[in-house]
């Protein structure tokens, strides 16, 4: 990267985690204003995005978010139920606000509204899907981040990354990485120190296989408690 300290520089680790959940696969279509995000279009049609670019990008929204003096003057949106868990998880580490799920038309514009917000810069998980959020802030002039994928619309978004935004490890670790920059640049987090929270905890999970989890752990805890009676006994 030009024009930033060299502590600002993706690791190995940092690209190779992109290139691992598949970051870098785009869609078959492209938007003109994401070209130069991408690196090449495979023979199958997909394009490929560039995963330096999605690092320099993410770096530059680190930058903009942790010059707000409070974190509660973000707000973070995703309708899509890829984003949810992701977008509640930066929240809760970072302080912004968090809107998972639909998002009720008027939230920046209607004072009235028992949700009404006035957020300094938004960041959206996918311009599509969160459009009505977009198209309200363009009112209200609040800057939009957005997590953009090769067909996706730059219309009144401010600051692009992207990213495969249609992969719930793609989306998680894009906003893990936003998270854990946003902390550094802070001082929360010193920068040669590991982020004990594992991005696991910001990807999608769907609710049949968390069932399965619990039921598995329950079976388990049963066995556990039957082996110790017996030994009791």
């Amino acid at each position: 990267m030009s024009n930033v300290p060299a502590c600002l520089n993706a690791t190995n680790e940092d690209i190779q985690l992109l290139l691992s959940a598949q970051a870098h696969l785009g869609a078959q279509n492209v938007d003109s204003h994401m070209l130069s995000y991408v690196f090449k279009r495979r023979e199958d049609g997909v394009h490929l995005i560039n995963p330096v670019k999605t690092w320099e990008k993410l770096i530059l929204a680190a930058r903009v978010l942790a010059a707000i003096e409070n974190p509660n003057d973000v707000c973070v949106i995703s309708s899509r139920s890829f984003g949810q868990r992701a977008v509640l998880k930066f929240g809760t580490h970072t302080g912004a606000q968090a809107i998972a799920g639909r998002f009720t038309p008027g939230n920046f514009t209607n004072y009235i509204t028992r949700q009404f917000k006035e957020p300094r810069i938004i960041i959206v998980a996918d311009p599509h899907a969160d459009a009505q959020a977009i198209k309200e802030a363009s009112y209200v002039n609040i800057p939009v981040i957005a997590f953009c994928n090769t067909d996706s619309p730059l219309e009144h978004v401010d600051i692009a990354i992207p990213i495969n935004n249609s992969g719930k490890h793609a989306i998680g670790l894009g906003f893990w990485l936003l998270a854990r920059e946003v902390l550094r640049l802070r001082g929360t987090l010193a920068r040669d120190e590991a982020w004990n929270v594992m991005v696991d905890m910001f990807f999608y999970r769907d609710p049949e296989e968390v069932e399965k989890d619990l039921e598995a752990a329950g079976e388990k805890a049963a066995e556990g408690g039957a082996w110790e009676s017996a030994e009791g006994a």
